[in-house]
């Protein structure tokens, strides 16, 4: 009945939300101004409704809106509407500009997507604190039995201490060893031991069963979980098995197999594909706007030096994989000759080369350097997929194979043009090490937004030439 309810629940705050974005839609078109009952655009905008519903609704479901609201934050409720009005209301905005609606303007599509919102966040935050008194007050709370004493079940014992709101209500701890029965744990008496399980669901109210076990005790506790699946009775089954201090684990399916997987890279689908869609449009457009740029600078290079317009070089990609890259040339014509004899002049820590007024470098190739105009050809790597606009540099694959093995986790994203020590600190930064620990923080904490303001600290990086060599 409970499952029931929480299904009933979660469709009625779809519902409730979905008529919020039909009011808001309405309602901005008069504080824009631009309804009038004496024309014939009442049948277009109510066509419009549905791309508009399906739009807010898929988002906002995917975003994690509709998730349990038992121990969801007032952050996280704001941080998914800012999300799914971002994205939203550019895809609302690309379908009007597509299908040439030019009766519904800007100004009509921006309120309509502010009101929604913020009625929205104002309508979630309200539900949270309310769930948030009940559950303080007794109300609507869920009863949970634990399986396990050890170190890992104590830690999430006193967790739920800590949150009342979250309204769990932990009846008692089972245990294998019968010695433990009577025990205390943060105020939680252990009630049995494995074979009193079936007794203690028979005889108390038991919501769902929390099994916090040592992977050694997989085997003994499959015959509980067997007669809890009978039951019809929620289980669940802490996944920190293993002491890894990077990875996420994420429960899944391989047609009917089910896989416990291990990540320590990004695995948000839908942002990591709106990231790659900004890369091709961005890259698409600039490519065209600069292409009279392109020839100036191309004519530049060919009557000022000899060799090549462009410096191709085999780089690697996600994991080690290979690609050309595209640059400028800014070196004269046999510079990777010459390398050998100016290591002794490398100003970085480890298997990478910086050098201040390398003599390689071309008096043309020293301003294109300054203003960072000899990255732009890499567009079209961005273009092609080798590349993203934003992601840790990509390396030569001579440089990898003297990576340690900690620093080789900076091949499992995407390369890009800039990052986070091109924007923050770009050539100033000369140990290795640092370079290597900015492009994982920039893995572990990655974001759209955090790319949107790696770019935007990028641009005056670039304009004013910041710690370019």
């Amino acid at each position: 009945m409970i499952k029931e309810h929480n299904i009933l629940f979660k469709w009625v705050m779809i519902f409730i939300d979905l008529c919020i974005v039909v009011i808001t839609f309405f309602l901005s078109l008069f504080i824009t101004s631009e309804f009038d009952f004496f024309n014939n655009e009442l049948g277009l905008y109510i066509v419009l409704l549905p791309t508009l519903l399906i739009i807010w609704g898929i988002l906002l479901y995917y975003f994690g809106m509709y998730d349990s609201f038992r121990t969801k934050q007032i952050l996280d409720i704001l941080f998914i509407v800012t999300e799914t009005t971002l994205i939203g209301g550019s895809i609302f905005g690309s379908f009007i500009f597509i299908t040439n609606i030019e009766s519904i303007s800007r100004l009509h599509i921006f309120y309509s997507f502010l009101l929604a919102a913020i009625c929205i966040s104002i309508e979630k935050v309200a539900l949270v604190l309310s769930f948030r008194y009940q559950r303080k007050k007794g109300l609507n709370t869920r009863n949970m039995l634990i399986v396990g004493t050890g170190k890992r079940a104590q830690r999430f014992v006193h967790l739920i201490s800590k949150h009342v709101e979250w309204g769990i209500n932990i009846i008692g701890l089972v245990d294998e060893d019968i010695a433990k029965i009577n025990n205390t744990i943060h105020g939680h008496k252990v009630i049995g031991s494995f074979k009193d399980v079936p007794d203690i669901i028979k005889n108390n109210v038991v919501d769902e069963i929390m099994f916090i076990v040592p992977r050694s005790w997989l085997s003994k506790i499959e015959e509980i979980m067997y007669r809890c699946e009978i039951e019809g009775l929620k289980v669940s089954v802490a996944l920190d098995l293993f002491e890894l201090k990077l990875s996420k684990a994420k429960y899944s399916y391989l047609d009917n197999f089910p896989v416990l997987t291990f990540e320590s890279t990004p695995d948000q689908l839908i942002r990591l594909l709106i990231k790659r869609l900004f890369d091709i449009l961005f890259s698409g457009v600039a490519l065209i706007l600069l292409s009279p740029l392109f020839a100036v600078i191309s004519l530049l290079i060919k009557t000022t030096s000899q060799g090549s317009i462009f410096f191709k070089q085999q780089r690697s990609s996600l994991y080690g994989r290979k690609f050309l890259l595209y640059k400028f040339r800014t070196m004269v014509e046999d510079a990777e000759i010459k390398l050998k004899d100016l290591l002794v002049y490398n100003e970085m820590d480890g298997p990478v080369f910086k050098m201040k007024d390398d003599p390689r470098i071309t008096k043309v190739g020293k301003f294109l350097r300054k203003l960072s105009i000899d990255e732009l050809p890499q567009l079209w790597n961005v273009f092609k997929g080798d590349m993203s606009l934003v992601g840790p540099r990509p390396p030569i694959p001579a440089e990898v194979e003297k990576y340690k093995p900690w620093q080789r986790r900076r091949l499992s994203m995407r390369p890009g043009i800039t990052c986070l020590w091109q924007a923050y600190g770009r050539n100033k930064i000369t140990d290795f090490n640092e370079w290597m620990k900015l492009d994982l923080e920039y893995i572990d904490n990655w974001s759209l937004w955090l790319d949107f303001k790696i770019m935007l600290r990028t641009i005056p990086a670039v304009l004013f030439g910041t710690g370019a060599k």
